[in-house]
């Protein structure tokens, strides 16, 4: 069974290297390639410069995306301003879907709170993806998971909806670390009462999960892996 993507609205939150953004690309892909209506990826990292959506606006766009940043967004300037054409993307109608892609941790999150007015009138049609990568910093342990959800929820003034496990060592990345990450997002999910219902993984993994996580399952290819990755293989 295929995973279905019919919200109008996907918002990705979590940790700092959680994998925010290659997930938040691949998905704008995906819905882009299953629909007919205009689709917009927005990039609300007001903190990191880099490894970033709107590293791949050009190619985005040349796939009929529409990507909306910041706008001192890939530049050396460090300024939490966003731009009021952000808020076009809540207008009724205008887009089929919008995936938001949310800077990491609280501070990050703070972005998003600040459209908590814009939201409110579309929560219904919206879902909030909280990724997960237990090889991240403060990202280990059920307590830790735990303990940053409901901080960032706090400050994006929205709680999320879902867990995606999303653990990866890059091109490092064995069968067993995903089977592990489920294992403690399963245990995280009956604390917080949020369902696991994302896998991400590559493509060679897809179809040695067991049936309960292929189901879940979200093939990927990352567009942002470092230059000193790009070429292994391996």
């Amino acid at each position: 069974m295929m995973l279905s993507f019919p919200s109008q609205y996907y918002v990705i939150v979590g940790n700092y290297g959680s994998g925010k953004t290659e997930l938040s690309l691949a998905l704008s892909r995906r819905l882009r390639r299953e629909t007919d209506g205009p689709v917009a990826l927005v990039d609300l990292d007001i903190v990191n410069p880099y490894f970033r959506s709107a590293e791949r606006a050009e190619l985005l766009t040349t796939e009929g995306i529409e990507v909306k940043m910041p706008s001192f967004a890939l530049t050396t300037v460090d300024i939490p301003a966003l731009p009021a054409e952000i808020q076009s993307v809540f207008e009724p109608g205008r887009y089929a879907h919008v995936v938001i892609d949310v800077g990491g941790d609280e501070v990050g999150a703070t972005a998003l709170g600040r459209y908590y007015p814009n939201i409110q009138p579309v929560r219904e049609q919206m879902k909030v993806l909280y990724v997960v990568n237990p090889f991240r910093p403060l990202s280990g342990t059920v307590e830790e998971i735990c303990s940053l959800f409901e901080l960032i929820s706090s400050r994006a003034r929205i709680r999320p909806d879902a867990l995606v496990n999303n653990a990866n060592l890059q091109r490092q990345t064995a069968l067993q670390d995903l089977l592990d990450a489920q294992a403690l997002l399963e245990k995280v999910s009956e604390r917080l009462n949020v369902p696991v219902e994302m896998v991400v993984g590559y493509e060679k993994f897809a179809n040695k999960l067991p049936e309960g996580m292929r189901e879940r399952f979200f093939p990927i290819e990352p567009l942002m892996l470092p230059e000193w990755l790009e070429d292994d293989q391996a």
